[in-house]
């Protein structure tokens, strides 16, 4: 039999329960019954302590009835019973009016209240930046729009996705920190609705960014996304439309959602051209790292009217802290490194990589060119390349076709996948293709390929069907790359490594040497929507240095442009440069190469800065293959 519990505060908790289930009549008498049972006995206590209370019992009545009447708020008055319950009555009608306004006031503001918590009002801002949807992007996209309106106030992003407003506020809290003088507005509703777009005011915007959700039918949301906001009138001169798509078969349809002023980017096309180039060019990621953050140097289109009428040449040397790679036309066409004779027209626009967009200053003077130390490369032809790509997935016939369009004859490739991928890729020129089937995750798959004969190996990230965790993707990728590091212990020799990974936060875990190349996508297209946002010219120069044809980023040999070892200027360099038809736009140093945050990547030095060159160092160009 059960203990009887001899503890009052159970019992009494328990009949205060009852007593709230029985309803608000009950509970209304109870209160009444608890007011009187205090508030009369204290009345009576009050008038009976006073010095000049009445001697006579109606007189003491009398005044009680009096405080307790004050106290109750219902008049006190004495009379007549006909006069005093009238009184009463009054009173009480008064009470009710009272309570019933007060409430009434009280739930309109927590509606108030409620409806801002949820992020239903409207957005009332000019020139700020709107975020449509909510994905793992939002965060390097806020990161880099609070780092570009660092040295401007009033600068706003309003995002707009049907996830809880107070949820959005938290997880920015949580992985942006703070935001200084950058206001981010958070407002719930659908992204694929007209009438819930005007929530965040995309009018009166200077960018709008949609998204690119994870998941199925990502693409299709970014569609439905890009024909709501036309439906809204959104568009035009003003606003700049910015999105992007994981699948190329859907960058057509998005492209025409988006209208003429829209940029869509294809993010397996720009992922695999990376991975191409960064293959080709150790370190090129680090270089396009510093290029698209706002932390340091990154293009700017600004005018020149003194140059006008000069050489693109000239304008080279014109700038001491900036770097020039290009023009925008007054049309808004852009050209990455014309030919130095090009003319500067009225209206033009340089392209320059700058600290920010007021640090583009002329120098009263061309910085000193060591003559003597300009060297005059030799022809090279490169000979045939033994590659290895470790993984498939959908962007791997990308990857094929594009480093096919770069090695020369008699290159080799060496696929190694699981058998159940579907291995499928277009014919080639130049690359003899084999395919072996085999986990990479497996130590002895890697140790029968002999992986430190190969110039340069590719690692894959994985996108099966079904991994919804960007993060879950990446364990086959790590545990390639840990076996890949035993085999450089064992064997005493670097690898030349790029890899991709679905996930920037697993970079960090990656078992490989500082200052390896990774392709994380998704930081990568969140940079190309942040630049793109604050200056649209930028999508043209990006489609041009991710493409095989014209001018793309290299890392050349410094002893084609310097003799090894001399002490000059940097202006030395850029003019060595300006001669073969480059724009030099900085450097790396081999002896720094392992050395974080840099890993030896110097972007835009100041041309008057002495540097010292060996013949590992590299120098950073855009230039023609």
């Amino acid at each position: 039999m059960a203990e009887r519990t001899t503890s009052p505060l159970p019992r009494l908790r328990y009949w205060f329960d009852n007593v709230m289930a029985r309803g608000t009549p009950a509970l209304l008498g109870w209160v009444l019954s608890l007011c009187l049972l205090i508030v009369v006995p204290v009345s009576a206590g009050l008038v009976w302590a006073d010095p000049h209370t009445p001697t006579t019992r109606a007189g003491q009545l009398a005044a009680i009835w009096r405080w307790v009447g004050r106290t109750l708020r219902l008049g006190g008055a004495v009379g007549t019973p006909a006069y005093v319950l009238l009184t009463v009555l009054l009173a009480l009608v008064t009470l009710l009016f009272v309570s019933t306004l007060v409430s009434l006031i009280t739930n309109g503001l927590n509606e108030k209240v409620m409806a801002l918590r949820l992020g239903r009002s409207t957005v009332l801002e000019e020139g700020h930046t709107v975020l449509l949807g909510w994905s793992e992007q939002v965060f390097p996209i806020v990161s880099e729009l609070v780092a570009a309106n660092a040295n401007r106030r009033g600068g706003v992003v309003a995002i707009l996705s049907p996830k809880d407003k107070v949820g959005m506020e938290d997880e920015l809290h949580t992985k942006v920190g703070r935001t200084g003088t950058t206001r981010v507005i958070c407002r719930n509703g659908s992204v694929t609705d007209p009438a819930v777009l005007a929530r965040v005011s995309p009018r009166t915007a200077d960018a709008v960014l949609v998204l690119t959700p994870g998941g199925e039918g990502d693409d299709a949301l970014v569609v439905k996304t890009l024909l709501a906001l036309d439906a809204a009138a959104v568009g035009g001169d003003r606003t700049v439309v910015v999105a992007a798509v994981r699948d190329s078969r859907h960058q057509l349809a998005a492209s025409l959602a988006a209208g003429p002023g829209g940029r869509v980017l294809d993010i397996d096309e720009i992922t695999a051209r990376l991975i191409v180039q960064t293959s080709r060019q150790p370190g090129l990621s680090l270089v396009y790292q510093e290029l698209l953050d706002f932390a340091g140097d990154e293009f700017y289109a600004v005018s020149e009217p003194a140059l006008t009428g000069r050489s693109f040449g000239e304008a080279l040397l014109s700038y001491a802290t900036s770097s020039v790679v290009g023009l925008v036309a007054a049309d808004g066409t852009v050209r990455v490194n014309p030919a130095p004779a090009t003319v500067i027209r009225a209206g033009d626009r340089l392209v320059v990589i700058t600290r920010d967009d007021d640090t583009a200053v002329r120098a009263p003077a061309p910085a000193h060119v060591d003559e003597a130390a300009i060297t005059v490369p030799g022809d090279r032809i490169p000979p045939p390349d033994r590659l290895l790509l470790l993984g498939w997935n959908r962007r791997a016939p990308t990857v094929i076709e594009q480093l096919d369009q770069y090695v020369g004859p008699g290159s080799r490739l060496d696929i190694v996948a699981s058998g159940d991928e579907p291995i499928v890729h277009a014919a080639t020129r130049h690359l003899r293709v084999s395919f072996r089937s085999g986990d990479t995750t497996e130590p002895r798959t890697l140790s029968d390929l002999d992986v430190p004969s190969y110039d340069r190996v590719i690692v894959l990230g994985s996108d099966r069907p079904g991994a919804e965790d960007p993060a879950a993707s990446d364990v086959r990728t790590l545990v390639t790359l840990l076996h890949l590091r035993a085999l450089e212990e064992s064997t005493g020799r670097e690898l030349s490594l790029v890899t991709e990974m679905s996930d920037d936060r697993n970079r960090l875990l990656a078992p490989v040497r500082e200052g390896t190349d990774f392709i994380v996508s998704g930081r990568l297209i969140s940079l190309l929507m942040a630049q793109i946002s604050q200056n649209r010219h930028l999508a043209d120069l990006f489609d041009t240095l991710f493409t095989a044809e014209g001018s793309e980023i290299y890392l050349k040999p410094a002893a084609g442009y310097v003799r090894p070892g001399a002490l000059v200027s940097y202006a030395t360099v850029v003019e060595s440069a300006r001669r073969q038809h480059h724009c030099a736009i900085g450097y790396r140093l081999h002896a720094q190469s392992a050395t974080g945050p840099s890993y030896g990547v110097r972007i835009n030095p100041d041309k008057r800065e002495r540097v010292r060159l060996g013949a590992l160092d590299r120098v950073i160009v855009l230039a023609e293959q």
